[in-house]
């Protein structure tokens, strides 16, 4: 978890475990719920590098174009939104 914090604090925002039992993390900016992030089940870019770095850059580059649309959109009603927060801290 301690990467994906870093991440977080790359772009401003806290994580904290999803309350939500299908997602990750929960992703607060000042205190503020913004978005639950990565489907509990799916392996996200760290997962698989931890397994293989080759791999891992095929799924990264597969999952940015399959989410090309989405990842782009950073606000959305005034908050961070949840293809902006999950390129940024997961992929």
């Amino acid at each position: 978890m301690e990467v994906y914090k870093a991440k977080a604090k790359k772009i401003g925002v806290t994580l904290k475990r999803s309350e939500n039992k299908d997602k990750k993390f929960a992703v607060y900016k000042d205190g503020v719920f913004q978005a639950n992030i990565g489907a509990k089940g799916y392996k996200d870019y760290e997962s698989y590098k931890k397994e293989n770095n080759e791999i891992a850059e095929q799924r990264r580059k597969a999952y940015k174009s399959r989410h090309s649309k989405d990842r782009s959109v950073k606000y959305r009603d005034g908050k961070l939104t949840a293809g902006y927060l999950a390129d940024k801290i997961l992929w």
